[in-house]
């Protein structure tokens, strides 16, 4: 007689795996709902409704600047940092 519920030869049963998967995504309900009854949601408000950083310009910057920023990263560059 074959069962229905035999393991497959990794070990790990389907259920099992169901069941942690389950776990695992209850775990981050609970984390998130703490989270907002602790510290309420106006701070993620204020967050999300900021305007974006302003789009930075080069042309905004004087010929010299521009020369000393471009001397900066390739001697990073040259040294191995990454700009």
């Amino acid at each position: 007689m074959v069962t229905t519920l035999k393991p497959p030869p990794d070990g790990e049963h389907p259920i099992v795996a169901a069941l942690g998967i389950l776990a695992i995504g209850l775990t981050v309900a609970l984390i998130l709902w703490a989270r907002v009854s602790v510290h309420g949601t106006r701070d993620l408000e204020v967050a999300l409704s900021e305007p974006g950083p302003k789009a930075f310009l080069a042309c905004d910057k004087p010929a010299r600047e521009r020369k000393l920023d471009d001397a900066v990263a390739t001697g990073r560059w040259a040294a191995g940092f990454t700009p």
